[in-house]
This record gives structure tokens, C-alpha cells and sequence, in this order.
């Protein structure tokens, strides 16, 4: 069957068009995406502006529209922080179905954090032992560990890269001062939740989703994506460490020119790299594993185990 998931984020609303059946790996046929940057579309109550409300049911519609075209049997949406944590979310919520047709759920911290373990548990499989996985995503953190396909911990932090980017890094390049508050603040914010998974014990595998990981290894030299979806890319602890003070000292026309960089989440990747580098520090991973699959596939897996 041909089956659309519409994740409407922080950064992007992205329909994902696969073709799948229970038993088999989802195959992507299509994929639709408009960058709607709508965690930088909130009022200074964390509300969706006007503004925002308007992209955001226009954007919906043109994802519907992509998906009927595509042959979709069904569409299943969600959105995450954004979304989740705006004070009008009922209202937008309204508007996107009373104009759209689309029931938008809204996923938890916590569900984010499962679906995304789950499908990197899929992707990886059994034989890769306790896993700690770290996904950067424009609104928050999620983090989770487990030996299952079910992590035994899931946790979800207010440290996207995008959110920190728009609420701690406003001067291009970023004042130092700026920079050193921010990355004393994610710390804080990490280090309170590391007691809850080191009692486990330490992980067999660590891996990371998301695009601002995938753009941090790639600047760091993992292999292009035109290389291919199983070529294995890793990211260092030291490698970060070596790019973070560089990627500070530069401005967001700058940072575009990097390797696997795109324009439109240049400004973002030195908050997503101080996550990414307090995460490993914190919780002790010298090197971590970049999984192509996440959320959106979580949300497709999740879906054909229920089916008869």
C-alpha cells in the first residue's frame, strides 16, 4: 500500500510518500517539503503569529494535494514542538482541519522520542545491543535508550536548534558572550537528565538522527548523501569539538558554503552543534552512528504492525 506521513515540525512540513506492507522495509517514492521555519513564527507568548497560521494551513493544503496526486491510500500527520507548545494551539489546530481536512494529532516529547528509537532499532536490528539515541530537531532534544524496540527511558528538552538559535543567537556571526551563555544553558539543561539513563548502564551502540546531525558529520567528513543510503557516516566527539569554534567565528552566508550545508538551516547548525556536543561530552559517546531513518519512519512502522 502507498502510505503519506505528514510531519509538520519546527523547520519543515514534510510529507514523506513510501510505498510499504507489514513485514518489509517502507520504500520512499516521494518526498514533498516546504521550509515553514515555524518555531521562528511565534509571538513573544510562544504563539503562532498570524503569519505563521496562514504558511502553515497553506503549506498543509499543498501536502495534501502532493499526497492525492502520489496515489496515497492515507495520510498520517502529526506535528511536534511548534505545535505542541503554542498557547493557540487548539485554534490552529481548528483552522488547519476546517480548511484542509487534516486532523492534526500532536505528539508528546515522549512519543517522539519512542517512534524515533523505534525505527532506528529497525534499522539497525537486534544484534545492535542497548541503544542510546540523540535527535536534534528544530524545537527540541530527544533522548532515549533501551534494549527493545520500546526504550526503557525517553526524554524530551526545549533544545532545538532552531529555537535556541532564534532565542539565544539573535547578532550573525554570533556575539561570544552569546555563544558562551547558550552553551552554558544546554549543559545545565542535558546534565539533569543524564542520571536517569546512566543507572541502565552504558550503551552498546550510540546513534544520531535528524539534519543537523547529518549536516554535523558531513562538515566533519562523513560521506556525501549522493553516496549513497547504507554507507556508514559517523560523527566524533573531537571532530565537534574542532568545528564548533569555527563554525562561531562564522555568519550564516558563511556557514551555507559548507559541505552538505543547506542555506536554509546555515543559521541553526552552531546552536544544533552545542547540543550535539554537550550530549556526547555529557553522556560520555566518543563517537556516534548517523541512523537515515527517524521520526517519520517511527510513525510509518508504528502504523503497519497494526495492520491485520
Amino acid at each position: 500500500m502507498r502510505l503519506g506521513v505528514l510531519d509538520v515540525g519546527s523547520n519543515t512540513v514534510h510529507l514523506l510518500v513510501v510505498d510499504a506492507h507489514p513485514g518489509a522495509r517502507p520504500l520512499p517514492a516521494h518526498s514533498h517539503k516546504e521550509q515553514l521555519r515555524l518555531a521562528e513564527l511565534l509571538d513573544e507568548h510562544g504563539a503562532i503569529t498570524p503569519e505563521g497560521v496562514e504558511r502553515l494551513v497553506s503549506v498543509i493544503g499543498e501536502a495534501v494535494q502532493a499526497a492525492e496526486d502520489k496515489g496515497c491510500e492515507d495520510v498520517l500527520p502529526f506535528a511536534t514542538s511548534a505545535v505542541r507548545e503554542a498557547p493557540n494551539a487548539d485554534e490552529v489546530l481548528a483552522r488547519v482541519k476546517a480548511e484542509t481536512g487534516v486532523e492534526l494529532p500532536v505528539l508528546s516529547g515522549e512519543d517522539e522520542a519512542r517512534l524515533t528509537f523505534l525505527a532506528v532499532r529497525r534499522w539497525f536490528g537486534w544484534s545492535a545491543g542497548k541503544l542510546l539515541v540523540l535527535d536534534i530537531g528544530g524545537g527540541s532534544l530527544e533522548i532515549a535508550y533501551g534494549i527493545d524496540e520500546d526504550p526503557d527511558a525517553a526524554v524530551s528538552l526545549p533544545l532545538g536548534a532552531g529555537r535556541l538559535t532564534s532565542a539565544w543567537l539573535p547578532a550573525d556571526p554570533p556575539d561570544p558572550a552569546d555563544v558562551k551563555a547558550l552553551r552554558r544553558h544546554v549543559r545545565a539543561q542535558i546534565a539533569r537528565t543524564v542520571g536517569e539513563f546512566s543507572r541502565f548502564g552504558a550503551p552498546d551502540h550510540v546513534v544520531a538522527t535528524s539534519k543537523t546531525f547529518k549536516q554535523l558529520a558531513r562538515i566533519a567528513g562523513a560521506a556525501r548523501e549522493a553516496d549513497g543510503l547504507y554507507v556508514q557516516r559517523d560523527l566524533t566527539r573531537k571532530s565537534l569539538e574542532e568545528w564548533v569554534p569555527r563554525l562561531s567565528a562564522m555568519t550564516t552566508a558563511e556557514r551555507s558554503t559548507l559541505p552538505g550545508v543547506s542555506e536554509g538551516r546555515a543559521s541553526q547548525l552552531l546552536a544544533g552543534a552545542l547540543v550535539a556536543e554537550a550530549a556526547m561530552d555529557l553522556f560520555g559517546v566518543d563517537t556516534l552512528e548517523i541512523c537515515p531513518w527517524a521520526l517519520r519512519e517511527g510513525v510509518i512502522l508504528r502504523r503497519l504492525d497494526h495492520l491485520p
